[in-house]
C-alpha cells in the first residue's frame, strides 16, 4: 500500500488536532493510515450533533445499545485502563440477541490480581488482544447514533471520554441512559440499586457477572423491565418525556 503524504492537508489536520503522540509515532505507512483512519471515522461520529428528533421517538421504537466496560480498576485518572468492551442491541422492548459486541483490548499496563479474579481477565490474555484504538473504533461501529445505556454509567462514560481522548481527542456525543436512574424514579422505596440487587428483585438470572458481555445482556433485560413498567405511565411515550421526567428525580 503506498504510504499517506504526511505533508497533506488530512495529516496535517490530524496533528493540528492534537494526534496522540503514540500515534504520531508509530513506524510503517499501511498502520498508520489504517489508525488515521479509525481515529477520522472516531472524530467524524462525535462531531454529528445530537438529534434533536430523536426526543420525539417512542420508547417502543428506540434503538438503544447496552454496553458495559471491565477496567482494571476504578480510576482512569490513576492509570486505570479498559480490559474490554461488551454490548447489545435493543429496539423497544425487544432484546437482539443475535447483535451483540464483545472484545478484549490489550491494556498495555498491569491487571492487579483482584482484578483477574474478579472478570477472569489476565495479563496473557489482553497482551494478545486488540489495541484500545482498534477496539474502540469497533465499538463505536457497533454503537453508531444509537442512545447508550449502561447501569451505573458515571464509570463507564469516564473510562469511554478517557479512552476517546486519549485516542482520538474527542469526548462521547451519545446520549446516555443509566437504569440505576430508572430504579431511582420507578422504585424510590429501595435502599440498595446495585445490579446485583436489581437483577434479583426482577428474577432475572445472575450469569457471568463481571464479564462485560454478559452484563451487558442482564442490564438489557433490566432496561426492558423498566420499559415495560414506564409502559403503564401515560404521561411516559418518548424519549423527551422520559428525560422530562428524569431529571426531577
Amino acid at each position: 500500500m503506498k504510504e499517506p503524504n504526511k505533508g497533506g492537508g488530512f495529516w496535517n489536520n490530524l496533528r493540528q488536532g492534537g494526534m496522540p503522540s503514540a500515534i504520531a509515532s508509530m513506524r510503517g505507512g499501511e498502520s498508520a493510515q489504517q489508525t488515521a483512519q479509525q481515529m477520522a471515522f472516531i472524530r467524524s461520529l462525535m462531531r454529528e450533533k445530537r438529534r434533536p428528533e430523536v426526543l420525539h421517538t417512542p420508547l417502543s421504537e428506540l434503538e438503544t445499545v447496552i454496553f458495559d466496560l471491565e477496567t482494571t480498576g476504578f480510576s482512569h485518572q490513576g492509570g486505570d485502563e479498559i480490559m474490554s468492551f461488551g454490548a447489545i442491541r435493543v429496539v423497544g422492548e425487544e432484546i437482539k440477541e443475535d447483535e451483540c459486541f464483545y472484545t478484549l483490548v490489550n491494556c498495555g499496563t498491569a491487571i492487579p490480581d483482584n482484578i483477574t479474579r474478579l472478570t477472569g481477565i489476565s495479563e496473557e490474555m489482553t497482551s494478545s488482544a486488540p489495541s484500545l484504538m482498534d477496539g474502540l473504533h469497533n465499538f463505536m461501529s457497533f454503537v453508531g447514533q444509537r442512545v447508550l445505556v449502561a447501569h451505573g454509567s458515571a464509570h463507564d462514560k469516564s473510562f469511554l471520554n478517557a479512552a476517546l481522548w486519549k485516542t482520538s481527542k474527542v469526548q462521547l456525543t451519545h446520549r446516555v441512559l443509566d437504569t440505576m436512574m430508572l430504579a431511582r424514579w420507578l422504585e424510590p422505596h429501595r435502599s440498595n440499586y446495585t445490579l446485583d440487587e436489581l437483577l434479583a428483585i426482577h428474577e432475572i438470572p445472575i450469569e457471568g457477572r463481571h464479564h462485560a458481555l454478559e452484563d451487558a445482556k442482564m442490564t438489557a433485560k433490566l432496561w426492558v423491565a423498566y420499559l415495560r413498567q414506564i409502559s403503564q405511565k401515560n404521561q411516559v411515550e418518548t424519549l423527551g418525556d422520559l428525560y422530562a421526567y428524569l431529571s426531577r428525580t
